[in-house]
């Protein structure tokens, strides 16, 4: 009998699934499975019907987006969702009846009480055993981990408050987004009306703190969301920050500004402590010949950039910081880590 290894067999013990391949968040994944050491893995493409038979590139292949059938989960190990919440826990099901072992971008298992939320040094910032035996995992967003790695980093430096706004660009609205931004700001620079079909209001050279009333994106949604996400970090044990999310007329990118009072005695904190803690953290400090923090410089960047922080001369204690992400390389690439480290 012949003892060769069945190629077949192997590649499907490999097989990974990106259920919302068609979205941004999805094809970062992607790409960022072609440059891992997963990338010999078999994987299948599947997002709603909207998308189904559209022919993209996956490792310098065409490849086909299916859409969800009986058998879509078959034979998966693990599993991407990185469409919709919506679409998240419509599917969820089929692919946990099939053994995959879950990796939600999505937000639509936030709220799942066998998921755990996972991103780099989030167990040891918390004190806790890598949890392998797990089939749900939550990744968060690029604004919950940065709020979560903030106010893990502050523990320490005789904490008191902390309170986050987020800057959401276009492209959380996916393409269509994206292309809304585009279109407006081409309308207003030839004095024409905007069009609104996906936020029913000017986004373009303007700032919002929620968009229109037809608008599908709402960012009081997107805000529970990521408040959400933060929670299920932290767990119960550590308080969450106030969190404010509002639209930046910009196509890419998180970026937030902070302020954390100290304590009372906080004026014994230097900016070196303070940096020190949020480098172990996981931020990362430009140096003095590099600009700072931008959705421009955290394009294509997998790390989460922060700038050395401010002392605010009029609020004894208060601290600014300023920092950005790219919001789909973020979490594609700690989505990616995990799954390596459960492979």
């Amino acid at each position: 009998m012949s003892t060769k290894p069945n190629p077949t067999a192997m590649r499907d013990a490999r097989r990974i699934v990106i259920a919302g391949a068609s979205s941004l968040l999805g094809a970062e994944v992607r790409a960022v499975l072609e440059e891992s050491r997963l990338a010999d893995a078999d994987i299948r493409l599947l997002d709603e019907p909207l998308a189904a038979g559209r022919l993209i590139s996956a490792g310098g292949e065409p490849a086909i987006i299916l859409p969800v059938e009986d058998d879509a989960f078959e034979r998966a190990q693990t599993v991407f969702f990185t469409s919709s919440a919506e679409f998240t826990r419509a599917n969820v099901g089929q692919a946990a009846q099939h053994g995959a072992t879950i990796i939600d971008l999505s937000g639509g298992l936030v709220e799942d009480p066998a998921a755990v939320a996972w991103f780099p040094k989030l167990d040891r910032l918390r004190g806790r055993e890598f949890g392998r035996g797990q089939r749900r995992y939550v990744v968060p967003s690029a604004a919950a981990t940065a709020a979560t790695l903030l106010r893990l980093a502050l523990v320490k430096l005789e904490f008191e408050s902390l309170a986050i706004v987020c800057f959401q660009a276009a492209s959380e609205a996916g393409r269509a987004g994206i292309e809304e931004l585009e279109t407006q700001t081409g309308q207003l620079l030839s004095f024409q009306g905007v069009g609104r079909p996906v936020f029913d209001t000017q986004v373009a050279f303007n700032m919002v703190d929620r968009f229109g009333p037809a608008s599908a994106p709402d960012l009081h949604v997107a805000r529970e969301r990521i408040l959400a996400e933060i929670k299920l970090c932290l767990g119960t044990a550590v308080s969450p920050p106030a969190l404010q999310l509002l639209h930046a007329p910009v196509f890419y990118g998180t970026t937030f500004t902070a302020c954390s009072r100290l304590g009372a005695n906080s004026g014994s904190a230097s900016t070196e402590q303070i940096v020190s803690a949020c480098t172990e953290a996981g931020f990362v400090f430009a140096d003095g010949t590099q600009a700072r923090p931008s959705n421009v410089s955290v394009a294509g960047e997998s790390t989460l950039q922060l700038a050395v922080p401010e002392l605010d001369t009029s609020a004894p204690g208060a601290w600014w910081f300023w920092g950005a992400a790219d919001n789909f390389r973020l979490p594609a690439t700690h989505a990616v880590k995990l799954a390596e480290m459960l492979s």
